[in-house]
């Protein structure tokens, strides 16, 4: 999404499975993340804006490159790459998901009754917080919408069960 009158782009992720929550009645066992970049008039990155569990992360990007963002596992936050843990909001850390992990392993595997998936995230903490594999994501754009308010084009997109989060960072 390219807005209109502000120097930014909005990408909507949809992620296929979201771990947690997915054998819900009625629910969509998909997670949609948003990753929004900042640029200057000659387009280069400035900012980078995500979505972490309800809070915004932002971080400046200047002279820093193609913007990179860090996606946790299962629950698909996403950080701005680089990030340090000891920035992120309390009771939001990687620790914190990493252990809650392991206690709704329950609901993990309740989700596979109704859709394949993963078990769990069997492995080290370190592992957990090793965002070394690299996704490409500019050539799998789905869709290009210049729009203040785009929740009619992400409607079209993902369909009337979208997350519909925050449009744009303040």
């Amino acid at each position: 999404m390219v807005h209109p009158t502000r120097p930014i782009i909005a990408y909507h992720l949809l992620w296929l499975d979201d771990v947690h929550g997915s054998w819900v009645p009625f629910t969509v066992p998909t997670d949609e993340e948003i990753v929004w970049v900042g640029h200057d008039p000659s387009g280069a990155p400035t900012d980078i804006w995500t979505f972490w569990h309800g809070k915004i992360l932002r971080a400046d990007w200047r002279s820093r490159g193609t913007p990179a963002v860090d996606v946790q596992w299962g629950k698909h936050g996403s950080l701005p790459h680089g990030t340090i843990e000891s920035d992120l909001p309390r009771f939001r850390t990687l620790n914190t998901f990493y252990a809650l992990h392991y206690l709704g392993i329950a609901d993990i595997l309740l989700g596979r009754l109704t859709r394949p998936g993963p078990s769990g995230f069997f492995h080290s903490y370190a592992r957990y917080r090793d965002f070394s594999r690299i996704l490409i994501l500019g050539d799998s754009l789905d869709v290009v919408v210049r729009s203040a308010d785009p929740r009619e084009a992400l409607t079209a997109v993902f369909g009337a069960r979208y997350s519909n989060k925050l449009l744009w960072p303040d």
